[in-house]
């Protein structure tokens, strides 16, 4: 026969407890709900709260800490935030899409000692922040601090991690994107360009280095241009650990050359090689990339631009009360590739602020910028005082050209814009979703600036 366990007994169990320590930028305390749930403060020590845990989401965060014994564990999950978001512990269940405002419960089963990685899978989101790791331990952790304590927040710590971070501005990374590809010309001119799809080492910003996949070892691959009229040859080699294709996006060639594997193609599988034959006939801003499996290895690293001559230049007059002068010289061609998801995440040109690179010009000088969306989400750019003037939208030149102040680019689209460098200075560029720029550490992702004298 057992015996009932004894109030004693009962008190002891109480106290093996598991701690689960949610890293988020800044945690914003919750009510306190659930399975005696610890905050871990800023000095270290941590406040137990009580036995049903909370968690909340918003944009881009996963706020909250918890213990509960070893054994079974439920979390309650708030959507705090002003977009749908989920959570997800990996190789483990999931919530369903949480709209804002609602409330939904994961139960996670039995857990043992251990860490437990969480995310919000929502394209772009788990790399914006919304990550966190839960630690499963038998060790009590006590009462030091008041829950008032954790709730507030040390402005002063926040204004110097912005300060600080734009301090590193321009930072030094080992590695350069969009990188001209020069072609080997064959002897009846068809113009070839080799091309090896593989994972290498890639440092997005100072200390943070991922396994990109990569077009000949940078992110994003090689800049191809040729001339309308140029027979083409692009020899890919995979090296990766699994098939992939390459589909010209954008630029006109025939069906067996579109690049959707097996449609139109057999799959480059790993050690092969495939070659993409066709002429150019029309002008293009287009992008190469991979479309097997493509919403993971295109955000991973697999993209790059493709341009077949040139967009016109509108030949003077005025543009939306802006003075374009008739044969505007340009002083730089940019592309500018936005990607927000995968393991490079929010950045311009593979690279996150502080590495992203300055554009310097001098006063009165005309540059050319061709955005290339091949993220998840939508990305209004925007240029502090300088009217981007809109010339051609995927390739295409516009009949009526226009200035805006801020452009959004849809994820597979392309937009060229003439921009006059008219005022000295250091001017921000910018996307203008501002958690796609700023976090908690201070300035990161898609920004860069532009630097006039």
């Amino acid at each position: 026969m057992t015996n009932a366990p004894t109030t004693e007994d009962r008190t002891t169990r109480w106290y093996f407890v598991a701690v689960i320590t949610l890293f988020a930028v800044i945690s914003v305390p919750m009510a306190a709900m659930g399975a005696v749930a610890v905050w871990k403060n800023d000095n270290g020590t941590a406040t137990v709260r009580t036995s049903n845990v909370d968690v909340e989401l918003s944009e881009f965060k996963i706020s909250g800490n918890f213990i509960a014994a070893p054994g079974d564990v439920t979390l309650t999950v708030t959507n705090k935030g002003s977009v749908a978001h989920n959570l997800i512990m990996t190789n483990g269940p999931r919530t369903a899409m949480i709209p804002p405002g609602a409330t939904t419960t994961l139960e996670l089963g039995k857990l043992a000692v251990g860490t437990y990685d969480f995310y919000c899978d929502v394209p772009g989101h788990a790399d914006s922040g919304m990550r966190a790791t839960l630690s499963v331990t038998s060790t009590a952790v006590a009462n030091s601090r008041s829950d008032h304590a954790s709730t507030e927040i040390d402005y002063a710590k926040l204004d110097k991690a912005m300060n600080d971070s734009i301090a590193k501005f321009p930072a030094k990374t080992e590695g350069v994107g969009a990188a001209m590809l020069a072609p080997k010309v064959l002897g009846d001119g068809t113009k070839e360009f080799d091309i090896t799809a593989k994972i290498g080492k890639w440092e997005v910003e100072p200390g943070k280095i991922v396994d990109a996949w990569t077009y000949n070892g940078i992110v994003p691959g090689p800049t191809i241009k040729v001339d309308v009229g140029d027979k083409v040859r692009l020899v890919v080699h995979n090296e990766l650990p699994m098939g992939t294709d390459v589909h010209l996006h954008g630029v006109e060639v025939p069906n067996n050359m579109d690049g959707v594997a097996p449609i139109t193609q057999p799959l480059i599988e790993p050690g092969t090689t495939f070659t993409y034959e066709f002429t150019a006939n029309k002008p293009a801003v287009a992008m190469y990339h991979a479309h097997h499996h493509g919403q993971m290895q295109v955000p991973n690293g697999l993209f790059a631009a493709f341009f077949v001559g040139q967009v016109p230049i509108p030949a003077g007059g005025t543009i939306s009360g802006l003075a374009v002068p008739a044969n505007v010289a340009i002083t730089r061609e940019i592309p500018m590739v936005l990607n927000d998801a995968g393991v490079i995440g929010l950045s311009l040109n593979g690279k996150s602020f502080p590495a992203t690179e300055p554009y310097a010009f001098k006063t009165g000088e005309w540059f050319l910028v061709h955005y290339f969306n091949e993220g998840l989400q939508i990305h209004p750019m925007h240029l502090h005082q300088f009217p981007q003037i809109v010339i051609a939208r995927d390739g295409l030149p516009l009949d009526s050209p226009y200035a805006a102040d801020t452009i959004s680019i849809a994820p597979g689209e392309r937009v060229t814009v003439l921009v006059k460098a008219e005022k000295a200075g250091t001017w921000v560029w910018h996307c203008h979703i501002l958690n796609h720029v700023e976090r908690d550490e201070g300035m990161f992702g898609m920004v860069t600036a532009v630097i006039v004298s």
